[in-house]
């Protein structure tokens, strides 16, 4: 019994921990024009309260999850959440512009620190097949609710009392869990010393990643063919090559042993997860941006009109497990990715005079469903058949394609919304070149979606089912 509670506890710490951690990847959408009068953001700048925390949370998770393996992942775990706890309440105090891209920076380390720790623990303390599938289930609803959530809650506190309570609920809660967890949790790490910890490996894939995802989200501001853009670029690539090559030829103990990729059920996943978080990521994105620019809505009733969207995620997500157990990952996420490009496409008709039953409330649905039918068998394609002392590995390289997806996608599509509403301003009125660069947006993310679902069913629908839960 006491074993049994113990388990049940972790699982709750684990989804716990996802669900604050990808909160806050959009908690603070709905909260910009509220941070940017205070604090005195440029249009420019303020893309960096957002961008702040994705780049370091996709950047650091690679590492978050090695450190997971070598170190342990109860200290991890803990570690993260304190970090994560302690960033937000000096984001919460935040003085500046300055002050407050920091915080969310340190909250993105924290990020990168815990997710993979979270997944990691949950694959080593639940058995492979019914068990281990009812666990990811919970574990990536709790992603996916978290994502849909965070305009939620953000609009309902930027509204009723300040937009610093959206770092400040974080305090309490990271802290909280960290201290829960030093007792809850069992202590556990993988076979390898801590000591043989692959450091040029871990700068070189992080600075890489930081790099590039810099480069496309500046490029919104210093166009594609400038040489800043072009300069940045070529550097991330250069050091993603030379992570490359640290990983084959120079690591003794490599961060990623390149070994992992020859499995085609997660190397597929990883690709599947990195165009759905190139879609999804954005669509929240600009889903609150229309209904506040657009239709306005206030903050709190744009932040209540993600709760029907909210709600699917969570209830598809558990029927996604039990089919993953019947028919397999690779179809339940086919039909999930597939759904979300659909959701997109609709989307792509909002109108200048639109409403929200029929230009949001339809549209969200449908990639709500999608979403729920997607972050389950995506998360127990790229982590079943994996050993033991790389769950952290895996765990990381899902997160970090979602994260890398993420930031790369909201980037591209941003540009691409920003260059048509430009383009479009001396014929049309503001809101009128606002609605024409949405509608790009959302057209460009339902294709990522879309080119998820075939790459779902070439390389994971034909992965054999797990056992029936």
């Amino acid at each position: 019994m006491l074993e049994a509670r113990r388990r049940s506890l972790t699982l709750v710490l684990c989804c716990l921990a996802q669900f604050m951690v990808i909160l806050d990847v959009s908690i603070v959408n709905v909260a910009l024009p509220s941070i940017r009068a205070e604090l005195g953001f440029s249009a420019a700048d303020l893309q960096w309260v957002v961008n702040a925390y994705t780049l370091t949370f996709a950047g650091f998770l690679l590492l978050g999850g090695r450190a997971a393996d070598l170190i342990g992942r109860r200290f991890v775990f803990i570690a993260g959440m304190a970090v994560f706890g302690m960033a937000s309440l000096v984001g919460g105090f935040a003085q500046d512009d300055t002050m407050l891209v920091g915080a969310r920076a340190a909250q993105g380390l924290g990020g990168a620190i815990v997710a993979p720790a979270s997944l990691s623990i949950l694959t080593t303390t639940f058995t492979e097949g019914s068990e281990r599938n009812r666990a990811l289930g919970l574990w990536a609803a709790m992603g996916g609710a978290g994502g849909a959530a965070g305009a939620l809650l953000g609009g309902v506190l930027t509204q009723w009392l300040s937009w610093r309570w959206i770092l400040f609920i974080n305090v309490p809660i990271g802290l909280g869990a960290a201290l829960v967890a030093m007792r809850v949790l069992a202590a556990g790490r993988g076979k390898r010393p801590a000591g043989h910890f692959d450091l040029a490996g871990a700068i070189t894939v992080t600075a890489g990643l930081v790099v590039l995802t810099y480069a496309i989200v500046g490029s919104e501001q210093h166009g594609w063919g400038s040489v800043r853009t072009l300069g940045l670029l070529a550097v991330g690539a250069a050091l993603l090559a030379g992570f490359a090559l640290v990983e084959a030829r120079l690591a003794a103990e490599p961060l990623v042993p390149l070994r992992i990729f020859g499995s085609r059920q997660l190397t597929g996943a990883n690709l599947v997860v990195f165009l759905m978080g190139s879609a999804a990521f954005a669509m929240w994105y600009f889903v609150s941006l229309y209904l506040q620019q657009v239709l306005r809505f206030s903050p709190i009733e744009a932040g209540l009109s993600f709760l029907p969207m909210t709600l699917t995620i969570v209830a598809c997500s558990q029927i996604a497990s039990r089919l993953t157990g019947r028919i397999g990952a690779g179809r339940v996420l086919t039909v999930g990715m597939s759904s979300i490009g659909a959701g997109m496409l609709l989307f792509a008709q909002v109108r200048v005079e639109g409403t929200y039953i029929v230009d949001v409330l339809a549209p969200s649905l449908l990639t709500a469903m999608g979403l729920g039918f997607s972050f389950v068998p995506v998360t127990i394609a790229a982590t079943s058949g994996v050993a033991g002392a790389e769950a952290g590995l895996a765990s990381g390289l899902v997160n970090t394609s979602r994260q890398v997806g993420g930031s790369l996608g909201l980037a591209l599509l941003a540009t691409f919304a920003t260059h048509r509403s430009a383009d479009l301003a001396g014929t049309l009125d503001p809101v009128g070149a606002l609605t024409e660069g949405f509608q790009r947006a959302f057209v460009l993310g339902g294709i990522l979606a879309l080119l998820g679902a075939a790459a779902a069913a070439g390389l994971l629908a034909r992965q054999p089912a797990a056992q029936p839960v």
